[in-house]
């Protein structure tokens, strides 16, 4: 059975069992293959667009984004759920993408990144020659 090619797969699998952090859940991901991209949406809702940086240093994607608190310092707080302060995400890309073409979105409290197959990574046809035997006989030395 032949297997897609797949550069997130073990990345992702490693962040979601090692290491479901506050972060982490501050700024839930969703990470998909369609067709000849990779789609990474992150919810950042109540988030300040200008807080957002996305960063690529060497295969290393890293979101960072700050959510600051609406209410003031002396209000008391009877439920605390929605967190604050500054949430970074990472992801290690593979060598199939097209790290140079990555293309970042914010809308509605989403961030999506759009990240391309690499031409490289994309299945191709590989035309087959077909020789008749006469050809073949012509290139044999006896």
């Amino acid at each position: 059975m032949a297997r897609t090619f797949d550069p997130f797969r073990d990345v992702d699998q490693l962040f979601t069992q090692a290491l479901r952090t506050p972060a982490s859940t501050a700024m839930p991901m969703d990470l998909y293959r369609e067709g000849d991209n990779y789609f990474v949406r992150i919810d950042l809702p109540g988030v300040d667009p200008a807080t957002i940086d996305v960063d690529l240093d060497d295969s290393t994607l890293t979101i960072r984004a700050e959510r600051k608190p609406q209410a003031g310092e002396s209000v008391q707080w009877l439920s605390r759920e929605r967190p604050v302060g500054t949430f970074a995400r990472q992801l290690t890309l593979g060598k199939g993408v097209a790290a140079e073409s990555i293309d970042a979105e914010y809308t509605d409290g989403v961030l999506i990144l759009t990240i391309p197959v690499a031409e490289a990574a994309k299945p191709r046809k590989i035309a087959v020659a077909h020789k008749t035997d006469s050809q073949l006989e012509g290139n044999v030395e006896g």
